[in-house]
């Protein structure tokens, strides 16, 4: 009977390197320190506050109550904004991926040595303020605007229509806005997959459509992941495009927050609503993120 070959020998961990690792762990102290002041925290203090006393007042004060039926009334009276938030910021990410895959795949194969200007302008937008990019989508949507008035002149829209103060106005500039967010992430995982992978597709007398479908998406799947995440969660939240190129039909979740906090000072009314918010948006992204099999971004 033959015996088995020895493995390597087990590396020795002495104690000067047990050290050097645990003196690594104090590189995460100031991050962790961040997070806990301004973003633990605030949510253990918001979570207090929505179970103020709905009674009280912002000169009187507020008295914790306990009074978990803020949570009730708030669904109650809000569920329609909830429905039209995830709505809005559904289709602004589908929108976004549409467009953002295929700029993604060109700049990260195709771009050659125009990538990194290609780059740039896809960062671009970030260089101006986000209220100014906002305001500047009244400007080309207006009623007198370029794009109303070439979709009348071909008959798209009537003569008495309009793109401003609609849902399309809203969506359109949840598009513009977040749309980067989208593409960042898929580039940066298109950027990872290796042409030789593609070409032994295409080898195996693989179609292009069939090669992409087998090989490209699935390895590009964590970027649409995190490209998705990216968009998706802050549109839920929103409230510069609804507020600004929509009225309140159009209005999301975030105006009804922004208003309860800013305009009627009703603390446990906004912070029921965002706390509910919170709760339904990692609900949905722990089961989106575990149904697409990319359980190691959660």
């Amino acid at each position: 009977m033959t015996e088995l070959a020895p493995g390597p020998p087990a590396p020795v961990v002495d104690g000067e390197t047990s050290r050097r690792r645990g003196w690594g762990w104090l590189l995460l102290v100031p991050g962790m320190l961040w997070l806990a002041v301004f973003f633990l925290l605030p949510t253990v203090q918001l979570f207090f506050t929505s179970l103020y006393d709905p009674s009280g007042s912002y000169v009187q004060g507020y008295a914790m109550t306990w009074h978990f039926a803020n949570y009730l009334d708030a669904v109650g009276d809000t569920w329609n904004l909830f429905v039209r938030s995830f709505l809005y910021a559904g289709i602004a990410t589908l929108v976004c991926l549409l467009l953002g895959y295929p700029l993604a795949y060109a700049i990260a194969f195709k771009a050659g040595r125009w990538k990194n200007v290609m780059l740039v302008l896809v960062i671009a937008p970030f260089f101006t303020s986000f209220l100014l990019r906002t305001l500047s989508w009244r400007a080309i949507l207006a009623d007198q605007g370029p794009v109303t008035s070439f979709l009348q002149t071909i008959a798209i829209l009537p003569e008495d229509g309009r793109l401003l103060a609609t849902a399309v106005a809203v969506i359109a500039g949840l598009i513009y806005n977040f749309l980067p967010f989208m593409t960042l992430p898929l580039y940066a995982s298109l950027d990872k997959v290796d042409p030789r992978l593609i070409e032994a597709a295409g080898d195996l007398y693989s179609s292009p459509l069939i090669g992409f479908r087998k090989v490209t998406f699935p390895l590009s799947l964590p970027g649409v992941v995190g490209g998705t995440l990216l968009t998706f969660i802050p549109a839920c939240g929103d409230y510069i495009n609804a507020e600004l190129l929509g009225t309140p039909k159009q209005y999301m979740i975030g105006n009804r927050i922004q208003a309860a906090f800013l305009t009627e000072h009703n603390y446990p009314l906004a912070a029921s609503l965002s706390i509910i918010l919170m709760a339904i948006v990692v609900v949905m992204v722990v089961v989106y993120v575990r149904k697409a099999g990319t359980e190691e971004l959660v």
